[in-house]
């Protein structure tokens, strides 16, 4: 089964013949050799391109082991380039070949080729392609299956579909099995054979218990203000074990350059400025983090927040914690408190401010989660994304409800 992707395949459209080296990038396993050597090709089929211009290398496959060499590989593309009509060149792991941006760059002035590349998400990194490619590269981020995505190949009760992608995912290879008992056993076998093992290999990493025990801790606390010092506290006190601080820094960059988890920055709102002093941490992808801790801790708000980011980031907004500062009287004096708002989003000139809230039973929760959206006085959109049924609702103080389902469901819904 194919399952339509095409929001990056308009995103790969785009971007064609626009002389520079298309790079997809993404989590390992999430689709980026499927959207290139499948979708992407079959649409350029359907557009009248010839199969013999659509040059597919998996560098992967052992029977292409002699194209890992730059020399081998840049002969074999230049014997594919038969005629002066655009050939597409799609390599997939190409961190696999030592000098591969020679290679690449030997074809990016040539009429007839239009280039492509996706790396494994653990060796070929946005700082990488940002340095190596510096304005010649065209990054295309691939994330796991929207919910929207999701839901086109499930089907069903809406309700029990987003339930299930909250415990188990969108990886396309998880969607596709039937059994739960299939899904927990993929998805807890990807991550230690794939990304646990980039991720020490890449980094020479020799305690790997500790980055165990590390990536336990972050599963456990997904949307927690957190920072190296914080978790090395917590080794301390729930491990019993003492870890540097900057040993737990040098993890939480692996693991965010692997794509596996995002971090968010806070953001003091009425300052302007970025707080560096602690930051929150989602996964990619709520299935690894559930596979994680085998499936034991499945706390359905905080994995609602984890896919109303991950939702975001989907939808190109760069997204911060906010934070606003507001002086209170208090009877013995003035006193300072701080409000978070649980997402900024900014895209070009867009910006809204998001709460996201798994239930709210009463007018006290209610209050909760509109004080710190009412302390933000511009005039940028203020939503409530509810995690169930409700009508869209455009409160008397300016602030917008809407439900989860819409949300992930329609593309224009931050604007109902």
């Amino acid at each position: 089964m194919i399952i339509p992707r095409n929001t990056y395949l308009n995103k790969l459209i785009a971007r064609r013949h626009n002389g520079l080296i298309k790079i997809v990038t993404g989590l390992r396993r999430c689709g980026k050799s499927f959207l290139l050597s499948t979708i992407y090709a079959n649409w350029l089929k359907e557009q009248g391109v010839a199969e013999s211009h659509i040059i597919n290398i998996n560098l992967e496959d052992r029977r292409n082991k002699r194209l890992r060499d730059p020399d081998e590989l840049l002969a074999y593309i230049d014997s594919m380039l038969t005629d002066e009509k655009v050939h597409y060149i799609m390599i997939d792991e190409i961190q696999l070949v030592p000098e591969f941006e020679d290679v690449l760059n030997s074809y990016l002035n040539m009429a007839n080729a239009d280039i492509y590349v996706t790396g494994s998400n653990a060796r070929f990194l946005s700082s990488q392609v940002r340095t190596e490619f510096a304005g010649r590269g065209d990054e295309i981020r691939l994330y796991p299956l929207s919910f929207s995505e999701y839901y086109s190949v499930k089907g069903g009760d809406i309700a029990n579909a987003l339930t299930d992608y909250m415990i188990y995912g969108g990886m396309p290879q998880v969607v596709l099995k039937e059994s739960e008992k299939d899904k927990r056993e993929f998805l807890k076998a990807l991550f230690t054979r794939t990304y646990i093992r980039d991720i020490v290999e890449r980094n020479k990493i020799r305690n790997k218990e500790v980055l165990d025990d590390f990536l336990n801790i972050l599963a456990s606390s997904i949307g927690g203000l957190t920072n190296p010092t914080k978790l090395a506290n917590t080794f301390e006190s729930v491990r019993h074990e003492k870890v540097n601080r900057n040993t737990l820094a040098s993890y939480l960059e692996y693991i965010c350059e692997s794509f596996l988890m995002e971090k968010a920055t806070r953001y003091d709102i009425k300052g302007k400025k970025y707080i560096e002093s602690m930051n929150k941490y989602y996964f990619a992808d709520c299935g690894l983090r559930n596979a994680r801790l085998n499936f034991r801790q499945i706390e359905y708000s905080h994995l609602l927040e984890n896919v109303v980011y991950n939702e975001l980031l989907a939808r190109d907004f760069s997204v911060d914690v906010g934070v606003v500062t507001k002086n209170e009287k208090k009877s013995d004096g003035r006193e300072r408190r701080y409000y978070e708002v649980d997402f900024v989003c900014n895209n070009g000139s867009q910006r809204y401010y998001i709460q996201s809230a798994y239930r709210m039973i009463d007018e006290a929760k209610m209050q909760q989660e509109s004080t710190s959206l009412l302390n933000v006085k511009d005039a940028f959109k203020k939503i409530i994304i509810l995690g169930e049924y409700t009508p869209v609702l455009h409160t008397e103080n300016g602030i917008t409800i809407i439900s989860i389902y819409d949300f992930l469901m329609k593309e224009n819904s931050l604007e109902l």
